[in-house]
């Protein structure tokens, strides 16, 4: 999965989890089917988590680990699979929060979360983020 598309789909968790909070906080379940427990963060974290699991299958890649491999081989293979897309991940977190915050940290109110997740998304599809690491 390419870096731009890591990203944005970072935003899209982000993005999902607040519409979840939002129905969860409204009386609703955040599925879609009224059918919550009661427990809104629990419901929260079950949704959010499933769209956390469906990113992180498609985005890491399958690993084959020789039958005779010591465990320092399989770590060595662990890490250099796994490392650039867990890297990816963590910078759009990062990327998605550090951004919330300059918003919050400046007091701007004229804005939603929501929006500048949206706006961020935008800068990223026009390349805005390519050469970051």
């Amino acid at each position: 999965m390419e870096r731009a598309e890591v990203l944005k789909r970072v935003i899209g968790i982000l993005t999902e989890a607040q519409d979840i909070r939002r129905a969860v906080e409204t009386g609703q379940d955040g599925t879609g089917d009224g059918e919550g427990d009661g427990d809104g963060a629990d419901d929260v974290s079950a949704a959010t988590a499933g769209v956390a699991t469906t990113l992180l299958n498609e985005m890491l890649p399958s690993i084959s680990v020789p039958a005779d491999a010591s465990p320092q081989q399989v770590a060595a293979l662990v890490a250099e699979a796994l490392g650039p897309a867990l890297h990816t991940m963590v910078s759009g977190f990062s990327l998605a929060f550090t951004s919330l915050a300059i918003a919050h940290d400046s007091g701007r109110t004229d804005v939603t979360a929501i929006e500048i997740l949206q706006e961020l998304a935008l800068e990223i599809e026009a390349g805005t983020y390519d050469g970051d690491a």
